[in-house]
């Protein structure tokens, strides 16, 4: 794990890959508990059975949104900055789901630091490239250019 002291302390990193993290397994119940806090049920996600007969997988598939939301968690096993007050998210340039991560699978996070810029408040604004790579395939589940906000 990378471990900076200070937010500034980033930029040294700029075009540079800064690790990949542990693996985290998405299971069916991950699936059914994000499809139950976002309201997406379809079956593609949530019907085993179904996806079974009518799925090319023949397993269900985690939600796009879910690969995504799982970048902050994955985060934090890569990198750390030891003296900051708080940290927020700020957004997304771009986010590509490239392939699909069957009900089971494990996934793992691939991040470079693209940019951090100084901003008037004294925080500092770090861009991503986050990809959320899947054991054993080819093609990642998800490419995010995803920006935070740190502050000292």
């Amino acid at each position: 794990m990378l471990v900076v002291d200070k937010p500034q302390d980033m930029k040294k990193y700029v075009g540079k890959e800064i690790g990949v993290s542990d693996w985290v397994v998405v299971d069916q119940p991950t699936i059914d508990k994000f499809a139950d806090a976002t309201g997406d049920h379809q079956w593609i996600h949530v019907d085993v059975e179904r996806a079974r007969r009518e799925l090319p997988t023949k397993e269900t598939i985690a939600h796009g949104y879910l690969t995504l939301s799982l970048i902050p968690r994955l985060s934090q096993t890569i990198y750390k900055i030891a003296h900051r007050s708080r940290g927020v998210n700020y957004g997304l340039n771009k986010v590509r789901f490239t392939n699909m991560v069957p009900a089971g699978a494990r996934v793992r996070l691939r991040q470079t630091i693209k940019q951090v810029d100084d901003m008037p408040d004294g925080s500092f604004r770090i861009t991503s490239e986050s990809v959320v790579e899947i054991e054993g395939r080819d093609r990642p589940a998800c490419v995010a250019e995803n920006i935070g906000i740190v502050y000292p």
